[in-house]
């Protein structure tokens, strides 16, 4: 088994942010190993160094300073493919809604670690090289948030042909079934650890999402994907039966599957707090117009 996977709760030192990762590994398992050892702690220095870039950018440099990092420390020529995931809280602006009262919420009585606020948004971050795959049910519709990264593709092929490499039967240099891995320094020049990466505002309407490698997908559309684990509450559960799914169906590859819950309570709190802020506002249109010194008070206090 080559495969290895990846879960930090918490993730970046922020209170109920989570990084999920996949790594298949092919010809050995260090560079996979490595990854699922490493990588998240680059990207969690990236971003505690600068959390104001976007998280696509942090991601992509993440990518490749492993790849390099593995090719400079990484014994062997083995690679991997990888899909990973982050999910945090953003605030819109850095400043309080205005007026806002929150209602009066004991987290200790909450399911919840953290808990929103109007102006925040919840976000999930992915990349992506090979054919590792993430998918995102949205009111049971399958969205894919990755790319597969394969010699048959006519993008894919077209940059190889322009490094001075061939596509052969689908695979680079007649080698390589993936054009972009982490590792494989062999032919770094033609397969590079540059990820495909999204950026997607989880609602309501979001679900779960499902990471696998292409063990699962060689044998299972997205939307089949989405449809056997619905209506399966437990997250362990659905990602075993995704698993065996992939092998009563005679896949030829590792299978390696997670699934991640949303849990759509916690947007009740942010729903609270931007009722309680729309009611602050309406009582204080109906209040006296203040004096100027109270107003410049007011105006002062923001």
């Amino acid at each position: 088994m080559e495969d290895v996977h990846t879960y930090v709760a918490n993730f970046a030192q922020r209170l109920d942010w989570g990084y999920f990762g996949i790594f298949d590994g092919h010809a050995g398992r260090q560079v996979a190993s490595w990854c699922g050892s490493n990588m998240h702690t680059i990207l969690e220095k990236a971003i505690l160094k600068n959390d104001n870039v976007d998280l696509r950018q942090n991601l992509n440099n993440a990518f490749c300073e492993s790849d390099s990092l593995i090719c400079e420390n990484v014994t062997g020529s083995s690679g991997c493919t990888a899909a990973v995931a982050v999910l945090r809280w953003e605030e819109e602006d850095d400043t309080e809604v205005s007026g806002e009262k929150r209602p009066k919420i004991r987290r200790s009585a909450t399911p919840f670690d953290f808990l929103p606020k109007a102006n925040h948004k919840r976000m999930l971050y992915t990349a992506n090289v090979g054919d590792a795959r993430l998918v995102l049910s949205r009111n049971g519709k399958a969205v894919r948030l990755s790319y597969d990264h394969k010699g048959s593709d006519p993008v894919e092929s077209y940059r190889i042909s322009k490094a001075g490499g061939v596509v052969i039967k689908g695979r680079v240099n007649g080698i390589l079934a993936v054009t972009r891995s982490l590792g494989d320094k062999y032919m770094k020049n033609l397969v590079i650890g540059n990820p495909y990466t999204t950026a997607t505002e989880i609602t309501e309407e979001d679900e779960f999402l499902i990471i696998a490698c292409d063990g699962l997908w060689d044998v299972c559309s997205d939307q089949k994907a989405v449809d056997l684990v619905r209506k399966v509450k437990n997250p362990q559960t659905a990602s075993k039966i995704l698993c065996n799914y992939a092998v009563d169906n005679v896949t030829t590859d590792n299978v390696t599957v997670m699934v991640v819950k949303f849990d759509e309570r916690v947007f009740d709190y942010k729903k609270s707090s931007a009722v309680s802020s729309d009611v602050e506002a309406k009582e204080s249109e109906t209040k006296e117009e203040p004096t100027l010194e109270t107003k410049e008070g007011h105006e002062n206090a923001h």
